[in-house]
């Protein structure tokens, strides 16, 4: 059984993770971080991980950017896995998750949906496909109460576009405010905040007379939660090191 530290425990990825958790035999909920401390189960929640008593095998962490130097400052000392699914990590987070991946293994993934990160695997063979005949836009779509813009997911998408194209294009992600015509190297990137949308991704080539959509459609967080606790027990026991979904997808 691996025991399991949830950071964001009352969150409602956390509450989705404790939900699914709770029907499996190879995972528990060993305790949980939070800035509410209310129990939401059968384990107990911290205010902060300097009061953390248990000694879990892995972490999952769906809270907040803000929380990111706590959070890893404790798995370090402690030398105890992370599974990284906050999203909205700036980029000298994401530097140290790469640096930490030195001393304790790593888990992070933008998204963790099996169907995003293929989704991300078949833009990026279009755009290898299609070349620079078609301009390339990506439209997101979440609910109402999502802080960051554009969404992690979005910018995976177009990063993993952008490898593709030898790294030349260039991510744009508002118009409005220079009247010019479209470069040929963009990569627009589009946010769209509204209701209860749980999360909704279209990647789109539009080429001369015909246009090629991807799309995924999220209708429930089950889908992330299942990903990060799928995650949470692939790394219980890895070796130090950086690992992504595609490690995951690989090992199943």
């Amino acid at each position: 059984m691996i025991n399991i530290l949830l950071s964001g425990a009352n969150g409602r990825m956390g509450k989705a993770i404790t939900q699914m958790v709770a029907e499996s035999d190879k995972a528990r909920i060993f305790c949980g971080v939070d800035i509410n401390t209310e129990s939401s189960g059968d384990f107990p929640v911290y205010a902060d991980f300097s009061s953390v008593q248990e000694k879990p095998d892995v972490i999952i962490d769906f809270s907040n950017p803000a929380n990111f130097d706590a959070l890893m400052d404790y798995a370090e000392k402690a030398c105890v896995p992370v599974v990284m699914a906050t999203t909205g990590l700036k980029k000298e987070q994401r530097d140290r998750l790469v640096q930490a991946s030195a001393h304790i293994p790593v888990f992070f993934s933008a998204n963790m949906s099996l169907g995003v990160n293929l989704l991300c695997e078949l833009a990026q063979k279009a755009a290898a496909f299609l070349g620079d005949s078609f301009d390339i836009e990506i439209v997101e779509c979440h609910h109402n109460q999502k802080l960051d813009a554009p969404s992690g997911t979005a910018l995976a998408i177009a990063d993993a576009i952008n490898e593709e194209l030898d790294n030349t294009g260039h991510y744009v992600y508002d118009r409005h405010s220079v009247r010019k015509k479209r470069e040929k190297n963009e990569i627009g990137i589009h946010a769209v905040r509204g209701g209860t949308i749980v999360g909704d991704h279209t990647v789109i080539f539009a080429g001369h007379n015909e246009v090629i959509e991807l799309r995924h459609s999220a209708s429930s967080r089950e889908i992330f939660a299942s990903g990060a606790v799928k995650a949470a027990i692939f790394m219980a026991g890895q070796p130090v090191g950086f690992y992504d979904m595609k490690n995951l997808i690989h090992a199943e």
